[in-house]
């Protein structure tokens, strides 16, 4: 029983699942040295308290309970280096993830020369039970997407999307470190950061349905994906959080060029009078998308959300005259054109919109 195995649980609200789970993995103690270490989100469904009280008397079973950090691939990437193993496996907690599959996954790495062993819902062995029409399709188009990103030694993998696989620690410790935890799944990040330098292998998954609880899936976790693909298509050269800010810049284009058109065409306003009520619509349409998406993790809510509004308009307050300054002198002397001249306008402002916006809205390094 020489051999560390570690098995690195992330939760938030998974109290009904938890315990049954743990009571599956504890008989691998059996075979190998066993930690089991639950990271949790400081759940408010009392998974973190539930965890404790097992913890007293089972010395294999460590909690991590984060406060005010949260996120997924954050709560993997901290499970994993406070690990002691030497081979680590991750696991979702709410129960699709079958216990019996841990077993094949650590003889598998145990036994071959692979650094990572992936748990594929889609190997041509593995049984979907848990998984509706709609997230399978999503996660085939998202694989698809995945592969095409990803370094061509990766292409015979199936599920770069998967929650569940086990590591070699010492070895990927560095990687594991350069993994962005903002990024869209912790696996899909690590392999884009290993640059093909990991020997893989996959085992069949069957994927159960849920028991307790709810699918954590939003908007926000399929923004983070199409993020992910685009970080990776630009070589990691270009930050996730430009990107991101970049795209829903995008939208305030669109919002800018029709409020300023509707003004001008429903109520009679001259381009320079319109200008500005597409401006700040536009401002503020961008301030609402990136609380809720760029900047999630460190997100407004209440009485914060309009004080961060007005922060965002004060900030953005140069460049909105800098926009409609430059936006009327190119519709003046240049052309009489209201799209590019908004354009040429938008151009001005981005960069001074995200460093400034990052900075002194939410606070956050760029």
């Amino acid at each position: 029983m020489g051999l560390r195995v570690s098995i690195v649980l992330p939760t938030y609200n998974e109290r009904g699942n938890i315990e049954p789970l743990l009571a599956q993995l504890l008989p691998l103690g059996e075979q190998w040295d066993l930690e089991l270490l639950v990271v949790d989100d400081d759940s408010a469904d009392g998974t973190a308290e539930l965890v404790r009280q097992l913890a007293h008397n089972e010395p294999r079973l460590r909690l991590i309970r984060r406060v005010g950090r949260s996120g997924l691939a954050s709560a993997i990437k901290e499970g994993l280096l406070d690990a002691t193993g030497d081979l680590v496996l991750v696991m979702d907690s709410d129960g699709q993830h079958e216990p019996g599959s841990v077993r094949r996954a650590i003889e598998t790495l145990e036994a071959g020369g692979s650094d990572l062993v992936i748990g594929s819902r889609f190997h041509p062995e593995a049984q979907i039970l848990g998984l509706s029409d709609r997230r399978e399709t999503g996660s085939t188009w998202a694989n698809a997407s995945a592969r095409f990103s990803l370094p061509k030694r990766y292409a015979h993998l199936t599920d770069y999307m998967s929650g569940f696989f086990a590591l070699r620690l010492e070895p990927l410790l560095p990687l594991i470190r350069g993994v962005d935890v903002n990024g869209f799944k912790f696996l899909y990040e690590l392999l884009a950061v290993s640059r093909g330098r990991l020997s893989t292998a996959e085992v069949p998954l069957t994927f159960q349905p849920r028991t307790y609880g709810s699918s954590k899936l939003d908007l926000a976790i399929f923004w983070d994906f199409l993020i992910s693909i685009l970080h990776s298509l630009s070589f990691r050269l270009l930050p996730r959080r430009a990107i991101s800010f970049g795209l829903v810049g995008l939208s305030g284009v669109a919002v800018q060029l029709l409020i300023t058109q509707l003004f001008m065409a429903l109520w009679g306003l001259g381009f320079e009078q319109a200008l500005p009520i597409g401006v700040i619509s536009a401002a503020s349409s961008n301030y609402l998308i990136n609380n809720a998406l760029t900047f999630r993790f460190a997100r407004l809510k209440g009485v914060l959300l309009l004080r961060g509004l007005l922060k965002f308009l004060l900030v953005a307050s140069l460049p909105v005259m800098a926009n409609v300054g430059l936006a009327s002198a190119y519709y003046s002397l240049i052309a009489p054109n209201a799209f590019w001249a908004q354009l040429a306008g938008i151009v001005v402002v981005f960069v001074w919109n995200y460093a400034a916006s990052s900075r002194f809205v939410w606070n956050t390094p760029n």
